[in-house]
C-alpha cells in the first residue's frame, strides 16, 4: 500500500483515537487488565505459545517435553477454575478430588473430563521430572472459601513458573543476546512473566504502546527494561532491526488501512521470525469489519492475513488454539474458538 499524504492523515486520526480509547480507562486497571482468569498469562495458552517461541530462540527444541506438558497444565488449570467459578463452597472442588482418587469420571453430576483424570493419574504416580508436584490436588485440596466464593490456591497456578525457573537457571545469556519487540505491550502483561519464568534475562527485550499509562506501569514494574510510547504504524526502529517480534491481539483492533500499515512495519523491522496472535480470526474470505467507538473489533480472515505476510516475505505455522488443545492434550473446550496464532519466519 502506498503511503500518501491522504493515508497518513488517516493512520494519524486512528491513532489518536486509539490511544484516546486506552487512556480514559485507570492505570490500576490497565495494570491488572489481561493478567487473570483465562487471560492469566501462567494459563493462557497463546501466552505459553509466546514464551515456547521465546524458549525455542534462545534453546532450540532443548525444552520440548516441558513445553508439551505445560500445554496440558494450561488446559488442566483452566477447567479448574472454571470449576471454581461455578462451584457453591470448597466441598465442592473436594468432592471432584475424591472422585478423581477413585478415577471416577463423575462426581456427583460433575462431569470430569477424561484428559483431566488422565492427568491427574499421571501426576499422582508422582512423576519427578515435573518436580513431583500433584497440581490438580493442591487446586482441588487447598481452596477455601472466603466472603462467598472460592478462592482458588495460587501456588498451584504457578508450577510451571518453578518448573521453567530450575530449567533456565543453567543457560548463560550470550553475549549478543536475541533482540526482542514486542508491539502494544500494555502494562509489561506477558513480559512480567517472561521475568517470573527466568527467560527474560537470556533476551534482549524491547515493548511499546500507544497508552502512555501502560508504559508508566511497565516503567513501574521493570525500571530497567526498555519500555516506550510508540506507535505500530510507524515503528520507530530501523529494517531488521530486531531478531524476532510477538503480538497479541492488536490487528483486530484496527482499520483495515491500519491492518495493513502495521504488518508492513512489523515485518519490516523483524529479521528472523514473528510470533502474532489473534483472539478474532476464522477461515472466512474477507475480513469483516467491525467498527466499535474509538477502535474496531473485526474478524479477520486466516487467508488474508496469510497472505499479508507472505506478501511481505513472512510464512509458516498456523495453530488454532481449540484444534492444538483437543490434538494435543485431549481437551474439547476453548473459551474462544477464534483464537489463532501464527509462528512465521522470513
Amino acid at each position: 500500500m502506498k503511503e500518501t499524504a491522504e493515508l497518513r492523515a488517516q493512520l494519524k486520526d486512528e491513532s489518536q483515537r486509539l490511544a484516546r480509547s486506552w487512556m480514559r480507562h485507570e492505570a490500576a486497571w490497565l495494570r491488572d487488565y489481561l493478567v487473570a482468569g483465562v487471560e492469566d498469562p501462567r494459563i493462557n495458552l497463546q501466552s505459553v505459545l509466546t514464551r515456547h517461541f521465546l524458549t525455542r530462540t534462545v534453546a532450540r527444541d532443548q525444552f520440548e517435553r516441558l513445553m508439551e506438558q505445560e500445554c496440558r497444565f494450561a488446559a488442566v488449570m483452566n477447567w479448574l477454575l472454571k470449576l471454581a467459578g461455578q462451584a457453591a463452597g470448597a466441598e465442592d472442588l473436594r468432592v471432584v478430588l475424591r472422585a478423581l482418587e477413585r478415577g471416577a469420571d463423575n462426581a456427583e453430576g460433575t462431569q470430569v473430563p477424561a484428559f483431566v483424570g488422565q492427568t491427574f493419574a499421571q501426576l499422582r504416580a508422582g512423576d519427578k521430572e515435573w518436580g513431583g508436584r500433584n497440581y490438580i490436588e493442591e487446586f482441588l485440596g487447598g481452596a477455601r472459601w472466603i466472603e462467598g466464593h472460592v478462592q482458588p490456591y495460587g501456588p498451584s497456578l504457578s508450577v510451571f513458573r518453578d518448573l521453567w525457573q530450575a530449567a533456565l537457571s543453567p543457560l548463560t545469556a550470550r553475549l549478543s543476546r536475541p533482540t526482542v519487540l514486542e508491539p502494544a505491550c500494555g502494562s509489561a502483561n506477558d513480559y512480567r512473566f517472561l521475568e517470573a519464568y527466568g527467560l527474560a534475562r537470556l533476551v534482549d527485550y524491547s515493548g511499546f504502546d500507544l497508552c502512555a499509562k501502560n508504559i508508566d506501569n511497565a516503567r513501574a514494574l521493570f525500571p530497567g527494561v526498555q519500555f516506550e510510547v510508540g506507535n505500530a504504524f510507524a515503528i520507530d526502529a530501523p529494517d531488521a532491526g530486531f531478531d524476532v517480534c510477538f503480538v497479541h491481539d492488536l490487528f483486530e483492533h484496527l482499520s483495515l488501512a491500519g491492518l495493513e500499515t502495521a504488518v508492513r512495519e512489523v515485518c519490516r523491522v523483524t529479521s528472523q521470525s514473528l510470533c502474532v496472535h489473534f483472539f478474532n480470526l476464522d477461515d472466512i474470505p474477507e475480513h469483516i469489519v467491525r467498527p466499535v467507538d474509538e477502535y474496531h473489533w473485526n474478524t479477520l480472515s486466516l487467508g488474508r492475513m496469510l497472505e499479508l505476510f507472505a506478501a511481505h516475505g513472512f510464512s509458516g505455522q498456523v495453530v488454532h488454539v481449540g484444534t492444538f488443545l483437543r490434538r494435543q492434550v485431549g481437551c474439547t473446550e476453548t473459551h474462544n474458538p477464534n483464537a489463532w496464532t501464527f509462528v512465521l519466519r522470513g
